[in-house]
């Protein structure tokens, strides 16, 4: 149990890295700027407040990738709300892109390639030739199913949000639905799919690269 504890507490470090605050402050600084001060206002709180973060990252010398795409993501959904007119609108790109992550999560399990086995290639660097194997696919296939109903539901929801037009809500609960959410899917991912691995008695990520033959010990470690 604690190996698990440990296992789970590293890499929920390394999934946060520096974005919390990047995504949760500037929507919540735009909300009340935009109450208070009106729509132009909000969006300069908004951007300022995200380009403050990068900063601070910087001078603190951690990485300011995050905080450069938060700052991104920011400046999108200031153009979004500038150009309709519409506080209401800022939050409209997090509809979209949870409709894309939706319709990409379908189609990668449709071709063959569940998102979750993408995501963990593409990040940690093991070889895509494993994650194809009939004994270790399924296990990331059941997540990116999970993933994909998840980005459905957030979908859904903001809609609601979106439609009833309350700024506060949205914001709140676009904090929420971002993610904490995301973070606890990712737990219960990597919970279930080193699991998964595990019963599926396919090699671990070493042992496919040393060409070992069975039995194998399999992945102990890591989704």
């Amino acid at each position: 149990m604690k190996n698990i504890l440990y296992e789970i507490t590293d890499e929920v470090k390394s999934v946060i890295g520096g974005k919390t605050i990047g995504a949760i402050v500037p929507p919540i600084v735009f909300v009340i700027a935009n109450n208070l001060f009106g729509l132009l206002w909000g969006i300069l709180a908004a951007v300022l407040t995200a380009v403050i973060i990068g900063i601070q990252r910087y001078l603190m010398g951690e990485t300011i990738k995050y905080a450069a795409g938060g700052l991104v993501g920011v400046l999108l959904a200031s153009a979004f709300s500038f150009y309709a007119g519409n506080a209401a609108d800022y939050f409209l790109p997090r509809i979209i892109s949870s409709g894309f992550l939706f319709l990409v999560s379908i189609v990668t399990i449709v071709v063959g390639k569940p998102i979750a086995a993408l995501a963990s290639h593409i990040s940690r660097g093991w070889e895509m030739g494993w994650f194809m194997r009939k004994d270790v696919k399924p296990a990331y296939r059941e997540v990116s199913i999970v993933w994909a109903m998840l980005f459905l539901l957030r979908m859904y929801l903001q809609v609601l949000l979106y439609r009833g037009g309350d700024l506060f809500i949205m914001a709140w609960a676009n904090t929420l639905l971002g993610f904490p959410a995301t973070l606890t899917v990712l737990i219960l991912s990597y919970v279930y799919g080193t699991w998964r691995l595990r019963n599926l008695g396919g090699p671990g990520i070493d042992e496919y690269r040393e060409d070992k033959t069975p039995p194998w010990k399999g992945q102990t470690r890591g989704f």
